[in-house]
């Protein structure tokens, strides 16, 4: 698995100072999307255990709040057991800290992925749908487009229907 960038201070992708991780590949390939420069699987860098230990020394700052993890797609078959990988490492070490991850993969179709089960345990919030260029609204916020919903996952996992973050 590979990823693109690393962010140790973002205040764009989810609420309060994070640590950004954008991973590399995507088969989506949404029109006019943000990073286009993450869809391709053989880009970036190897993500290595050397990088994840980087990853959460950052994510160690008293002042940073959570962890968000974007793409390229960190869901796609190819990506989700290194996505798997962070979340439960970031989880374990960091229980008070919030974990965000984006994906275009709607929450019943990851909920119906045998691959998917074990992270959603540990996602805090899910940003989900793909991006639709038509439904674009600036004044969205961790979205791009109206399509895609802000979820609380363990809440939605504990109804067993979805339940929405709004603001």
């Amino acid at each position: 698995m590979r990823y693109n960038l690393i962010r140790k201070m973002d205040i764009a992708d989810g609420p309060g100072v994070r640590v950004s991780i954008f991973l590399q590949g995507c088969e989506f390939h949404c029109y006019n999307c943000f990073n286009s420069e993450t869809w391709d699987f053989e880009g970036g860098d190897e993500l290595t255990e050397e990088v994840i230990e980087r990853l959460m020394e950052l994510c160690n700052e008293e002042y940073i709040q959570g962890l968000s993890i974007l793409g390229g797609e960190p869901m796609h078959p190819k990506n989700i057991d290194g996505t798997t990988k962070i979340a439960k490492t970031f989880k374990n070490m960091y229980p008070d800290k919030n974990l965000w991850v984006w994906s275009g993969y709607t929450f019943e179709v990851l909920k119906k992925r045998k691959d998917a089960e074990e992270v959603l345990k540990y996602i805090d919030v899910l940003v989900d749908g793909q991006y639709k260029d038509e439904l674009h609204d600036f004044r969205l916020e961790w979205r791009g487009s109206s399509n895609q919903r802000v979820i609380d996952v363990p809440k939605s996992l504990k109804k067993g229907e979805i339940e929405l973050i709004t603001k």
